[in-house]
Formats: C-alpha cells, structure tokens, sequence
C-alpha cells in the first residue's frame, strides 16, 4: 500500500527506496520498535521499512475510522509516514514509537477534518459544560437482551461506522484511540496531549452519544434470538 507511494515519491521529500536486505549496520529484523528505531536513525533503510509495514495497517485504519473516506485516510497515512520519516531523528524515546506515531496520524486525521469543513478544533479545547448537555442521552434502551451476535451483524456494525463518524472530532478521537485501537487512558492522553481526566470526560461522552444513536437503532430494529433446535 504504502511501500508503492515511498518507492515513487519524488528525491527531495523522501530520499530512499526499499531493498531486500539488511542495513549496513547487521541490525536483525525484529519486532523491537526500540532497535529498529535506533537504526533508522543510524540511517537503516530496511529498518525504516520495517516500521512501515508494521504499522501501516494500523494507521489506515486509525485513518478511516477518522475520516471515514478512504482517499482521505491514504492521504493521512502517507503524511503521517512521510512526517515521521522528516523527524525521525528528533524522537528522543520519551514515549513509545507508537505512541509517537498515533499521535502523528491522529493529528493528520484532525488536520484534514478541520480542512474539510473549515473549523478549527483544538486537541486541549474544554469539552461543553454538562450545562444545557444536549449530547447526553434521552431514552436508553436495555441492551442485556441483545445477542452478542448482533454487534457482528454488518448492518449493525455499519450503524456504528457511522454513529462514529458523527462524533465531534476531539471526543471521535479518544473513541477510535481508546476502545477502537485498544490504547491504555494514558497512552491516549500521551497521544492527544491532554490530561487523563479529560481523556476519561471525553470517553464518557461520546460512548453516552453513542449508546443513544444505537439504542434507537435497536428500538426500531429489535433483534430476534435465533431459536436453538
């Protein structure tokens, strides 16, 4: 996906193509984001390409689920790779690669949001006062009767894509981060450059959003337990 573009990209934005062994420094090919970064700083292509593949998949998908437009999140994934690849040797260690890197494409996604729609929108903006809260939910519907089976439905799961999607961009930030991508409250923190507290604001929120979006969906869409014969 990615290799395609770095491979073509013009000399004086990326200065470098991909070969089939290993850099001059000996350095194995392993999954140690530590060692591979050492390397690449040292100048190891293949190291390079390493992280690459490792993560490209993971900030696509970061990116989609941001952008919820594929040319858009292939835009977001070849600047977030080109970016890392300028500033590379300024990553001093002080976070994880990945956390560096989520913070990166996530700062991407949002840039290209704020584009797009000609807002401007900050990581360390206050979410609303519970004040007038209008994103709070109004009728909750029991969801303990809902078969597990159902969140795998792709019409369910296409209801939040899209439930997502409509998220305003810092609270769909710590959503995708948080319980979409897996990271831990402070490695979300870390990435966005916020506090815990706000992380976990935030959360609540767009989950509440969320859940009221989807319990409407189930109320109008009651699913049927398959009978077991």
């Amino acid at each position: 996906m990615l290799f395609d573009f770095l491979v073509a990209v013009k000399p004086s934005q990326i200065e470098f193509a991909f070969d089939t062994h290993f850099g001059d420094n000996g350095i194995n090919m392993t999954d140690n984001d530590a060692a591979l970064v050492q390397a690449a700083q040292q100048g190891d292509k293949r190291a390079f390409a390493h992280l690459v593949q490792k993560y490209e998949q993971r900030v696509y998908n970061l990116a989609r689920r941001m952008m919820r437009d594929p040319q858009d999140a292939e835009d977001v994934l070849q600047e977030t790779f080109i970016s890392v690849y300028r500033h590379l040797n300024e990553f001093q260690g002080d976070s994880s690669f990945s956390t560096w890197l989520y913070r990166i494409a996530t700062n991407a996604s949002l840039m290209k949001l704020r584009a797009r729609k000609d807002l401007t929108v900050s990581l360390d903006a206050p979410v609303e006062s519970d004040e007038g809260e209008s994103a709070m939910p109004r009728e909750i519907v029991d969801w303990s009767v809902t078969p597990e089976e159902a969140l795998l439905n792709s019409e369910v799961r296409a209801q939040m894509d899209a439930a997502v999607a409509e998220l305003p961009e810092t609270m769909r930030a710590v959503f995708v981060l948080r319980d979409i991508e897996g990271l831990s409250v402070q490695e979300t923190a870390e990435v966005l450059g916020i506090s815990v507290p706000n992380v976990k604001t935030r959360l609540h929120r767009a989950r509440m959003m969320l859940r009221e979006r989807l319990s409407s969906y189930f109320k109008a869409h009651p699913v049927q337990k398959e009978s077991v014969e």
